[in-house]
């Protein structure tokens, strides 16, 4: 196989291989040898191959020990996967449940607020005083009649007989009845 180059003016270059003549214009390199092309993907094969070896030989080594690590590694991440959507569930609902009952509260809070307004509007003190007054004989308390009362226990008291002296804080001295 002879191989001829023939260079001419201006870039042009002619190749000649035995029958055959083709014409290159401009500067190109030339191709490699179809010989130098064929090592090279036999070795990419053989690279390829090895590599393929390898990854054969180490699956052919996997003990049951290993195997049965890998399988108790990927169960133990699927449970919890599935724990962690359970409770990401969970918290979603609870915070709906959360976002309903503030809603109740706010509308409670403002019935209450409502009726409370509404009865607070409807009481005249004055009245209340005047009909204590004048209907029911009532009278303001004079010196002497109140008692300041230490209770050890509780927020009120409920008197069932007289109240011991040793625990009265404070008694005026003219008690008159």
């Amino acid at each position: 196989m002879a191989s001829r180059r023939h260079t001419a003016s201006y870039g042009r270059t002619y190749h000649t291989t035995q029958n055959r003549q083709f014409y290159v214009q401009g500067n190109t390199a030339l191709r490699t040898a179809p010989s130098m092309e064929r090592r090279r993907r036999e070795q990419q094969t053989r690279q390829v191959s090895q590599q393929v070896r390898k990854n054969r030989n180490r699956v052919l080594q996997l003990n049951p020990a290993y195997v049965v690590f890998l399988t108790l590694a990927a169960v133990i991440a699927v449970f919890v996967c599935i724990q962690y959507l359970q409770l990401k569930s969970e918290l979603k609902l609870k915070s709906e449940e959360i976002t309903e009952l503030q809603e109740e509260l706010a509308d409670l809070t403002e019935q209450n607020n409502t009726a409370y307004n509404a009865a607070a509007d409807s009481i005249n003190i004055e009245e209340i005083r005047e009909k204590a007054l004048n209907e029911l004989g009532m009278i303001y308390p004079v010196v002497g009649q109140v008692i300041e009362y230490d209770s050890p226990t509780g927020d009120y008291v409920k008197q069932y007989e007289k109240i011991p002296e040793n625990g009265a804080i404070a008694q005026s001295a003219d008690v008159s009845n």
